[in-house]
Protein backbone atom coordinates (compact mmCIF):
# COMPACT_ATOMS: atom_id res chain seq x y z
CA UNK A 1 0.00 0.00 0.00
CA UNK A 2 1.46 3.15 -0.78
CA UNK A 3 2.26 5.68 2.00
CA UNK A 4 0.11 8.28 2.19
CA UNK A 5 0.82 12.37 3.62
CA UNK A 6 -2.39 12.58 5.64
CA UNK A 7 -2.07 9.58 6.98
CA UNK A 8 1.57 10.24 8.36
CA UNK A 9 0.31 13.81 9.71
CA UNK A 10 -2.79 12.23 11.26
CA UNK A 11 -0.62 9.95 13.36
CA UNK A 12 2.38 12.39 13.70
CA UNK A 13 -0.15 14.80 15.54
CA UNK A 14 -2.39 12.26 16.98
CA UNK A 15 -1.53 12.95 20.38
CA UNK A 16 -0.97 16.95 20.46
CA UNK A 17 -4.34 17.17 18.67
CA UNK A 18 -6.06 14.75 21.82
CA UNK A 19 -4.09 17.43 24.23
CA UNK A 20 -5.29 20.41 22.20
CA UNK A 21 -9.32 19.18 22.23
CA UNK A 22 -8.58 18.97 25.94
CA UNK A 23 -7.33 22.26 26.52
CA UNK A 24 -10.08 23.22 24.06
CA UNK A 25 -12.56 22.00 26.25
CA UNK A 26 -11.11 23.11 29.45
CA UNK A 27 -10.46 26.88 28.38
CA UNK A 28 -13.25 27.69 25.95
CA UNK A 29 -15.94 25.50 28.33
CA UNK A 30 -18.21 24.58 25.25
CA UNK A 31 -22.08 24.19 26.15
CA UNK A 32 -24.53 21.62 24.87
CA UNK A 33 -26.69 25.00 23.81
CA UNK A 34 -23.65 26.47 21.78
CA UNK A 35 -23.22 27.16 18.31
CA UNK A 36 -19.67 26.55 16.75
CA UNK A 37 -18.29 27.97 13.17
CA UNK A 38 -15.19 25.20 12.23
CA UNK A 39 -13.77 27.56 9.65
CA UNK A 40 -11.28 24.96 7.33
CA UNK A 41 -12.24 22.23 9.44
CA UNK A 42 -14.14 18.57 8.86
CA UNK A 43 -16.77 16.88 10.32
CA UNK A 44 -14.77 13.57 11.10
CA UNK A 45 -12.29 15.90 13.35
CA UNK A 46 -15.49 16.47 15.61
CA UNK A 47 -17.71 12.84 15.31
CA UNK A 48 -14.73 11.32 16.65
CA UNK A 49 -15.63 13.06 20.08
CA UNK A 50 -18.96 12.85 21.94
CA UNK A 51 -20.81 15.91 20.74
CA UNK A 52 -19.33 19.52 22.84
CA UNK A 53 -21.95 21.61 21.26
CA UNK A 54 -25.68 22.14 19.98
CA UNK A 55 -24.64 22.70 16.24
CA UNK A 56 -21.43 22.54 14.14
CA UNK A 57 -21.21 24.88 10.84
CA UNK A 58 -18.08 23.51 8.61
CA UNK A 59 -17.06 25.98 6.10
CA UNK A 60 -14.52 25.43 3.43
CA UNK A 61 -13.40 26.46 -0.02
CA UNK A 62 -14.59 23.56 -1.80
CA UNK A 63 -17.63 21.14 -0.90
CA UNK A 64 -17.27 18.31 1.41
CA UNK A 65 -18.98 14.90 1.08
CA UNK A 66 -20.82 14.45 4.21
CA UNK A 67 -23.40 11.74 4.83
CA UNK A 68 -25.24 12.86 8.34
CA UNK A 69 -26.75 9.57 9.10
CA UNK A 70 -23.06 8.23 9.56
CA UNK A 71 -23.50 10.41 12.91
CA UNK A 72 -26.63 10.71 13.98
CA UNK A 73 -26.05 12.30 17.40
CA UNK A 74 -23.80 15.64 15.73
CA UNK A 75 -25.70 18.26 14.14
CA UNK A 76 -23.20 19.31 11.30
CA UNK A 77 -23.92 21.79 8.64
CA UNK A 78 -21.44 21.70 5.67
CA UNK A 79 -20.81 25.26 4.08
CA UNK A 80 -19.16 26.28 1.08
CA UNK A 81 -17.30 30.18 1.64
CA UNK A 82 -14.42 32.19 2.41
CA UNK A 83 -12.74 32.06 5.52
CA UNK A 84 -11.67 35.82 4.99
CA UNK A 85 -14.79 37.17 3.78
CA UNK A 86 -17.68 35.53 5.75
CA UNK A 87 -21.16 35.76 4.38
CA UNK A 88 -22.74 36.07 8.27
CA UNK A 89 -24.20 38.89 11.06
CA UNK A 90 -21.78 39.88 14.02
CA UNK A 91 -21.70 37.22 16.59
CA UNK A 92 -23.36 35.01 14.42
CA UNK A 93 -21.92 32.19 16.91
CA UNK A 94 -21.32 31.01 20.22
CA UNK A 95 -17.80 30.09 18.97
CA UNK A 96 -15.55 30.41 16.56
CA UNK A 97 -12.71 27.47 15.62
CA UNK A 98 -10.06 27.07 13.35
CA UNK A 99 -7.25 24.42 13.51
CA UNK A 100 -4.13 25.38 10.97
CA UNK A 101 -6.01 26.94 8.79
CA UNK A 102 -5.20 30.39 8.53
CA UNK A 103 -1.34 30.19 7.72
CA UNK A 104 -2.61 28.63 4.15
CA UNK A 105 -4.86 31.65 3.19
CA UNK A 106 -2.10 33.01 1.44
CA UNK A 107 -0.45 36.92 2.03
CA UNK A 108 -0.48 38.90 5.26
CA UNK A 109 -3.39 40.99 4.12
CA UNK A 110 -5.34 37.87 3.46
CA UNK A 111 -4.11 36.42 7.17
CA UNK A 112 -5.56 39.87 8.69
CA UNK A 113 -8.91 39.29 6.88
CA UNK A 114 -9.10 35.99 7.95
CA UNK A 115 -8.48 37.19 11.81
CA UNK A 116 -10.98 40.39 11.65
CA UNK A 117 -14.17 37.67 10.17
CA UNK A 118 -13.22 35.32 12.35
CA UNK A 119 -13.16 37.97 15.22
CA UNK A 120 -16.13 39.57 14.14
CA UNK A 121 -18.70 36.53 13.39
CA UNK A 122 -17.90 34.76 17.34
CA UNK A 123 -18.08 35.12 20.33
CA UNK A 124 -15.39 33.30 21.69
CA UNK A 125 -12.43 32.41 19.42
CA UNK A 126 -10.00 29.10 19.48
CA UNK A 127 -7.92 30.03 16.58
CA UNK A 128 -4.13 27.47 16.64
CA UNK A 129 -1.71 27.78 13.57
CA UNK A 130 1.95 26.23 13.81
CA UNK A 131 4.82 28.88 15.11
CA UNK A 132 7.04 30.08 12.72
CA UNK A 133 10.03 30.21 15.59
CA UNK A 134 9.71 26.29 15.65
CA UNK A 135 12.69 24.75 13.49
CA UNK A 136 10.22 21.69 12.01
CA UNK A 137 8.26 23.09 8.94
CA UNK A 138 5.03 20.91 10.05
CA UNK A 139 3.58 20.63 6.52
CA UNK A 140 7.20 19.73 4.60
CA UNK A 141 8.18 17.64 7.87
CA UNK A 142 11.77 18.95 7.40
CA UNK A 143 13.97 21.35 9.47
CA UNK A 144 14.47 25.50 8.73
CA UNK A 145 12.94 25.08 5.60
CA UNK A 146 10.47 27.67 5.98
CA UNK A 147 13.39 30.33 6.68
CA UNK A 148 14.74 30.22 3.14
CA UNK A 149 13.57 32.46 0.66
CA UNK A 150 10.29 30.97 -1.14
CA UNK A 151 12.41 30.24 -4.60
CA UNK A 152 14.72 28.29 -2.34
CA UNK A 153 11.98 26.55 -1.05
CA UNK A 154 10.39 25.63 -4.14
CA UNK A 155 14.18 24.09 -5.51
CA UNK A 156 14.43 21.74 -2.49
CA UNK A 157 10.42 20.63 -1.52
CA UNK A 158 10.19 18.01 -4.22
CA UNK A 159 13.63 16.22 -3.54
CA UNK A 160 14.46 17.27 0.29
CA UNK A 161 11.59 17.25 2.48
CA UNK A 162 9.47 14.43 3.65
CA UNK A 163 6.33 15.55 2.11
CA UNK A 164 8.25 15.80 -0.90
CA UNK A 165 9.25 12.23 -0.88
CA UNK A 166 5.82 10.91 -0.11
CA UNK A 167 3.60 13.52 -1.75
CA UNK A 168 5.46 13.27 -4.82
CA UNK A 169 4.34 16.90 -5.73
CA UNK A 170 4.13 18.21 -9.41
CA UNK A 171 6.36 21.69 -9.86
CA UNK A 172 2.42 23.60 -9.64
CA UNK A 173 1.32 21.67 -6.49
CA UNK A 174 4.79 22.75 -5.14
CA UNK A 175 3.84 26.41 -6.29
CA UNK A 176 0.69 26.61 -4.89
CA UNK A 177 2.23 25.38 -0.86
CA UNK A 178 4.94 27.74 -1.31
CA UNK A 179 2.90 30.64 -2.24
CA UNK A 180 0.19 29.85 0.16
CA UNK A 181 1.70 28.84 3.48
CA UNK A 182 2.76 31.43 5.61
CA UNK A 183 3.18 30.43 8.95
CA UNK A 184 3.24 33.10 11.92
CA UNK A 185 5.78 34.72 14.44
CA UNK A 186 3.94 35.15 17.79
CA UNK A 187 4.07 38.89 17.32
CA UNK A 188 1.86 38.71 14.28
CA UNK A 189 -0.33 36.08 15.73
CA UNK A 190 -1.03 39.10 18.50
CA UNK A 191 -1.39 41.93 16.08
CA UNK A 192 -4.27 39.25 14.46
CA UNK A 193 -6.02 38.80 17.74
CA UNK A 194 -5.37 42.09 20.16
CA UNK A 195 -8.66 41.02 22.40
CA UNK A 196 -7.41 37.48 22.42
CA UNK A 197 -4.89 35.64 24.44
CA UNK A 198 -1.94 33.47 22.68
CA UNK A 199 -1.57 30.09 23.98
CA UNK A 200 2.36 28.65 23.24
CA UNK A 201 2.39 24.77 22.86
CA UNK A 202 5.63 23.72 23.26
CA UNK A 203 8.34 20.84 22.05
CA UNK A 204 9.53 19.15 25.12
CA UNK A 205 8.58 22.06 27.45
CA UNK A 206 10.80 24.89 25.11
CA UNK A 207 10.47 25.10 21.56
CA UNK A 208 7.17 26.52 20.60
CA UNK A 209 5.23 24.26 18.29
CA UNK A 210 2.35 26.78 17.53
CA UNK A 211 -0.09 29.07 18.74
CA UNK A 212 -3.75 29.49 19.77
CA UNK A 213 -5.71 32.72 19.89
CA UNK A 214 -8.30 32.32 22.52
CA UNK A 215 -11.11 34.68 23.50
CA UNK A 216 -13.91 33.63 25.71
CA UNK A 217 -17.43 35.09 25.34
CA UNK A 218 -18.10 38.21 25.08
Amino acid sequence: MPLNIHSIYRQLFKIWRRRRFDLFLEVIRPKLSDTLLDVGGYPGNWTSHPPVVKQISSINLHEVVWNAQNAPHHDIKILVGDGCSLDMPDKYFDIGFSNSVIEHVGSWERQKQFASEIRRVARALWVQTPAYECPIEPHYLAPFVHYLPRQMQKLILRRGTLWGWIARPSPRQVEEMVETTRLLRKSEVRQLFPDCDILTERLFWVIPKSYIAVRKSV
